[in-house]
This record gives structure tokens, C-alpha cells and sequence, in this order.
């Protein structure tokens, strides 16, 4: 069961995946923000059925599923759509994180959350550190257009929807600048898990 538990985030295309991969190869549990939001509106959860509740019917693919893209075009444009379905969705990923981190065998897990600096690191004060992805700005447009297949404007807008890389910076503990060849990420992944594993047994 792990007590030590580092929160992994980072911007969109700063190589947060690759980083993650890394962290399971080494043994290490990785609890999945994304994963655990799709859980929490699964079909015949309790979180699907009070996003039915607030938005309707209207939401539900024909097997009674949870229409995302739907979804997403629905509370993109709309403050107050999207403050809605957090209220429900969140709590739901953040009790599921926890559980799953201190689940976790090996002396410390990782839960990845890409919008911890938009929700607030406030909000996990069961995270011990938090460790940030960072690319600069070019470097994450250029991928984020590749990866994708978008032009600059779009690249631009979805940078935009989310919190500045200093926000980011501001809530970390370690930085993994992830500019380079991802073979250049092997070896700080190995340091940052021998120091993950040393401060685990200090704990």
C-alpha cells in the first residue's frame, strides 16, 4: 500500500504519456485522471445518471451511453454548463484516484492529472509532490499541431483554454523539461524514481 504519492501533470503535447509509461516500466502505479472520468460516467453509473439529471437525455448516445463529443460542444462555450458537470464529475475522479493511489503496491504511485493547476492542487492534499511536464510554448504548438492534425489557430485556442505553463511551474515540486528525443527522458524518469523511492521511506 503506498503512502507516498506524486501528482504528474503537465500541458497538452508536453509528453505527459510518454513520462507515464516510463513511471510503469519502472514498477510504479499510475492512477489516470482520464481514466477514472470515464468510469465516473460509465454507463449505469450513478455520475452518468446525474449528468442525465442536469443536461437531459439529450447527452446519451442510442446504446445510452454518454455522448462526448456532445458533451464537450456543450459546456466548451458555456461557463456555467461546465461547472455543472465538474461538480458532479470531479469529486467522482478525485475519491477514485485516492483509492486507487493508496491501493497501490510499491512504496509510492503516481496520480497523472492534466488539469491539476486548473482544478488546484488544493483540491489532492493526499499528494505529496507534484511533478510537472514542461515544454516551452513553440515546442508544444509544433507538436500539438502534428499530433492532431490542426492548424495553428486551433493549436493556439487550446493552449489557451488551459492554465499558463507558469501556473504549472508555480505548483511544482520537480520539473521534467521534456524538450528533447524521448530517449532523453529514460534517464531522469530513472532519477526521479530513485528519489520518489528514497523519499517514500523517509516518509
Amino acid at each position: 500500500m503506498s503512502r507516498y504519492v506524486i501528482g504528474l501533470t503537465g500541458g497538452v503535447a508536453s509528453g505527459k504519456s510518454e513520462v507515464e509509461a516510463r513511471f510503469v516500466s519502472l514498477g510504479t502505479t499510475v492512477a489516470d485522471a482520464d481514466v477514472a472520468a470515464r468510469e465516473a460516467v460509465a454507463l449505469g453509473s450513478r455520475g452518468l445518471a446525474d449528468v442525465v439529471a442536469a443536461f437531459g437525455r439529450d447527452v446519451l448516445l442510442d446504446d445510452g451511453g454518454l455522448d462526448r463529443a456532445r458533451m464537450r460542444r456543450l459546456v466548451f462555450d458555456d461557463p456555467t454548463a461546465r461547472q455543472r458537470l465538474e461538480a458532479i464529475v470531479h469529486p467522482r475522479v478525485r475519491a477514485r484516484l485516492q483509492a486507487m493511489c493508496e491501493a497501490a503496491p510499491g512504496p509510492y504511485a503516481i496520480a497523472a492529472i492534466p488539469l491539476l493547476a486548473e482544478g488546484g492542487r488544493t483540491h489532492y492534499p493526499w499528494i505529496d509532490r507534484v511533478l510537472v511536464v514542461d515544454v516551452p510554448r513553440a515546442v508544444q504548438l509544433a507538436r500539438l499541431q502534428r499530433r492532431d492534425g490542426i492548424d495553428a489557430g486551433l493549436a493556439e485556442r487550446m493552449l489557451a483554454a488551459q492554465a499558463t505553463r507558469e501556473s504549472r511551474l508555480d505548483i511544482a515540486d520537480d520539473v521534467l523539461y521534456n524538450d528533447g528525443p524521448l530517449d532523453a527522458l529514460d534517464p531522469h524518469v530513472a532519477a526521479l524514481d530513485a528519489q520518489y523511492r528514497r523519499l517514500a521511506a523517509m516518509d
